[in-house]
């Protein structure tokens, strides 16, 4: 049993599978069907930054390199039921890797490229993981020296795997997984197939930053993956004929299941770049009839400002599905003028993924006031702090369970029970009030986190850093409003040290191994923070106050 996973009742799964939301398949059988059906089907079309053109695979190719990339782990030692841990951009070797972790029977546990070594080190440490793949350098960071320096920290860590050139006492990605032909041996067929896994096992543990000052591993079998993954074609309508872009990191939730997992279980064809850029994105719209893409919005103002300096022919793009922050109603109105696409707004998290969603052909008014109306899949209550369930225009805690709810987090069944008091259902830390068509909207938060751009801000843990600086007494983070990220992070400070400075800060968590974009980009030094009769912070005068 893996430590932490929950047991599904009887009587949830039986209701699962009668209404196909779960299902004896699994969407890795998904994917070498379509890879057997059309082997020259367009798979994956990955840009890389300095390149001139896009790397392309079709199916049979990503079949044939997730093949040898099962076979080189298996030959590494690695196990049924055993992490493998990922750092990698967003390109072709991410796909192909984890379908060769899953063709080996072993557990994605794939990290975002902002995580540097306190975070993976946290991380490695809980999973056990003995593998860890990661980029040479990326984007300025040296990836591999920090994956090097890890191992000689962390003891379960046995092998290092690089993209790229090679490194010193590490593993040739290359070499090992992408060259050497495995396919080649006899058994490997025998003993892919002993290894399949099972629509019950899991497929990943997903870490993501919450209150509690560590990351949680999200533990999500392939079911669970399948019925979040059904808002593509069950709700939106999409088909094996329209292309995907993923914006997204594949180490997020978000990219992990709607721009790897689903789309090429679907036979689409996936665009990928490594480094964000909306005018190459546009231009991909144009060459490779783009269909529809999953992000935040902060792609989507990117990608109008990019329209406005130059017109491509957009004709294809239908959907930008958009997470992680309220959709201002003009960027919905620019989206529908300069892209030709219409915003869909949703509201999930990686417990559960796509819970709420508007529909196409919603309103401007719906999509920027509403976080959408619940999946089949997913039941929804708004409970008061006193237990009692909300009604229609009134506020309330945002309570999810159903068919695509996470299986608990890896190793801490605590944290999970504590969020789950009552028959399952799952409190989600967000806010949200009950509309009269039986949406929610989204109004705040019990959790104490900020999302910038999508991406959560573990606060507890920062502040805790921070704390650390000389000279500095107190301090909250808070997030105020960005047009452009729906959040940034604030620290607020009371110090000792007048001339205490933002880069100083930025400094000091920069030597403590924490992610760029965990650094608040704001500093206040306040001499009195604003309180509670029991003498808690009020964070939410704070932001009041700085907002304003």
């Amino acid at each position: 049993m893996i430590p932490g996973r929950r047991v599904v009742s009887s009587l949830a799964s039986a209701k699962y599978y009668q209404n196909g939301w779960w299902r004896e398949e699994t969407l890795l059988d998904d994917f070498l069907a379509k890879a057997a059906e059309n082997p020259e089907r367009p798979a994956l079309v990955s840009y890389a930054a300095g390149q001139d053109k896009p790397i392309r695979h079709t199916y049979g190719e990503l079949e044939l390199l997730s093949r040898r990339c099962a076979a080189a782990l298996i030959d590494l030692g690695v196990k049924k039921d055993e992490a493998v841990s990922v750092q990698l951009p967003n390109s072709w070797e991410f796909p192909a890797l984890t379908y060769g972790i899953m063709r080996a029977g072993a557990i994605a546990n794939p990290l975002v490229p902002i995580f540097r070594s306190r975070e993976i080190e946290f991380i490695l440490g809980r999973t056990k993981s003995r593998v860890l793949v990661v980029s040479n350098i990326y984007r300025g960071f040296d990836y591999a020296a920090m994956a090097l320096q890890l191992r000689e920290k962390v003891s379960t860590l046995e092998h290092v795997v690089v993209l790229g050139p090679d490194r010193v006492d590490s593993i040739s990605f290359n070499k090992h997984f992408v060259e050497r032909r495995w396919e080649e041996d006899p058994d490997l067929s025998k003993e892919l197939s002993r290894r399949l896994p099972v629509s019950e096992d899991l497929v990943e543990i997903q870490f993501t930053s919450g209150t509690t000052g560590e990351p949680k591993g999200v533990l999500h079998s392939y079911n669970t993956v399948f019925s979040g993954a059904q808002a593509i074609d069950k709700i939106y309508g999409l088909e094996s004929d329209d292309v995907c872009f993923m914006a997204s990191t594949l180490a997020h939730q978000t990219g992990f299941c709607y721009g790897l997992l689903k789309p090429l279980a679907m036979g689409m064809k996936v665009v990928y770049q490594d480094v964000w850029d909306a005018d190459q994105m546009l231009d991909a719209v144009e060459t490779e009839k783009i269909v529809w893409t999953l992000s935040a919005t902060a792609f989507a103002m990117d990608m109008v400002a990019a329209q406005r300096r130059t017109t491509r022919d957009l004709s294809s793009f239908k959907f930008f599905i958009c997470g992680g922050a309220a959709i201002p109603p003009k960027v919905v109105e620019e989206a529908a003028e300069f892209l030709g696409a219409q915003l869909i707004a949703l509201w999930g998290m990686t417990e559960n993924m796509v819970v709420t969603s508007t529909r196409p052909g919603d309103s401007v008014d719906l999509v920027s006031n509403s976080d959408g109306t619940p999946v089949e899949w997913m039941e929804i209550r708004l409970m008061s702090d006193d237990g009692e369930v909300e009604t229609v225009g009134e506020s309330g805690n945002l309570q999810t369970r159903g068919a695509s709810q996470a299986l608990g987090y890896f190793h801490r069944e605590d944290l999970y029970d504590a969020a789950t008091p009552e028959e399952d259902w799952f409190d989600t830390g967000d806010v949200a009030r009950l509309r009269s068509d039986g949406g929610i909207r989204i109004v705040g938060r019990t959790k104490d986190i900020v999302i910038r751009g999508g991406e959560n801000i573990p606060v507890a843990e920062i502040e805790s850093l921070i704390l650390r600086y000389p000279g500095v007494d107190e301090v909250a983070i808070i997030g105020l409003p960005d047009e452009r990220l729906g959040e940034r992070a604030c620290a607020v400070v009371s110090s000792s040290n007048p001339t205490l400075t933002l880069s100083a800060i930025s400094k000091f968590l920069e030597d403590l191994g924490t992610a760029k974009q965990f650094w608040p980009e704001e500093l206040v030094l306040m001499t009195e923070m604003p309180r509670t009769p029991s003498g808690k912070i009020q964070k939410f005068r704070l932001r009041e106050e700085l907002s304003a």
